[in-house]
Order: C-alpha cells, then sequence, then structure tokens
C-alpha cells in the first residue's frame, strides 16, 4: 500500500561527525521498517514489531498500544494522511546517534526524515526517532517508538 510509506515518522536527516559503531542484529527491524514502508510492504513493517508494541506518533490520537495496536496505527494513519492530501512518501533513518544494548532489551536514538508531497507540494519532515526493541527468540523486535519533529517544511 503506497499510502503506507507515507509514515508520519520519517526520512533522511544527515549528521556529519558521529561515529556509528552499532549493533546490526539490534538495527535489523528498524531498517526492515524502513525499507518495508519505502516498499508498500506493510506485512514486513509489522513483522518487525512485537505483537502488541506502543507506537507513540504525530497523527492523531497520537498512541497506540494493546491488541492490534499496529493495526489501528496504520489505519488511522492512513485515514489523516488520506484528509491532508499527503502521498508519495517515503522514510530514512539515519545511523543512530545513541544506541544501548542490556541483555535483551536495547534503546536505540535515530535521526529521521519524512519526505511527501502535499496537495502537489514536495514537504519534508526532519525529526527523531526513538526505539525500544527486545530480543525474541526469532530475533530483536520493535517494542515501542516514537517519533519527534517539528512541522513539515516546503522543499524549495
Amino acid at each position: 500500500m503506497k499510502t503506507l510509506a507515507m509514515l508520519s515518522l520519517a526520512a533522511g536527516v544527515l549528521f556529519t561527525g558521529v561515529a556509528h559503531a552499532g549493533d546490526a542484529a539490534v538495527e535489523k527491524p528498524i531498517r526492515q521498517m524502513m525499507d518495508g514502508f519505502n516498499s508498500g510492504d506493510i506485512k514486513s513493517v509489522k513483522a518487525a514489531h512485537v505483537a502488541q508494541p506502543t507506537i507513540i506518533d504525530e497523527t492523531h490520537p497520537f498512541i497506540w498500544s494493546g491488541p492490534k495496536s499496529f493495526d489501528r496505527w496504520v489505519a488511522q494513519l492512513t485515514k489523516n494522511e488520506a484528509e491532508e492530501g499527503k502521498t508519495d512518501g517515503s522514510v530514512f533513518f539515519g545511523d543512530p546517534i545513541r544506541e544501548s544494548v542490556a541483555g535483551d532489551h536495547a534503546y536505540v536514538f535515530t535521526p529521521c526524515t519524512y519526505s511527501f508531497k502535499q496537495k502537489g507540494q514536495m514537504m519534508r519532515e526532519t525529526g527523531t526517532i526513538t526505539f525500544a526493541l527486545v530480543k525474541t527468540r526469532t530475533g530483536w523486535k520493535i517494542a515501542s517508538w516514537a517519533w519527534t519533529s517539528p512541522e513539515a517544511q516546503p522543499v524549495k
């Protein structure tokens, strides 16, 4: 679903001079989430998460948790973006600025940029996304994430 690739999450801030020596296994579901949204593969995005993730995003009602939280978030995001005239979205998560792993839990803070068209105008939203991950028997999964940014700005 192309509309789903238009997340209020994300894509491409470039922070120079930041060294990155993260854990590729921890970062795998984060990259899976980004790649899935950009290719419209919502099943892949969902598979990167635990069964009941907690999501904090700028689209109302701003927080989702509990049963079917991911599905409820996707449905609301899709509805809100259609109402706002947003299309052709893409996200980019940069290299983590901070990554902490403690046993089977991880915390990852990364820059991100969300680019999209709104009523035909190219827009860009630059911010950060913070992930909490847990290690399961099948690998790392996203347990929670929170998107933070100022309002999108027209691309000149």
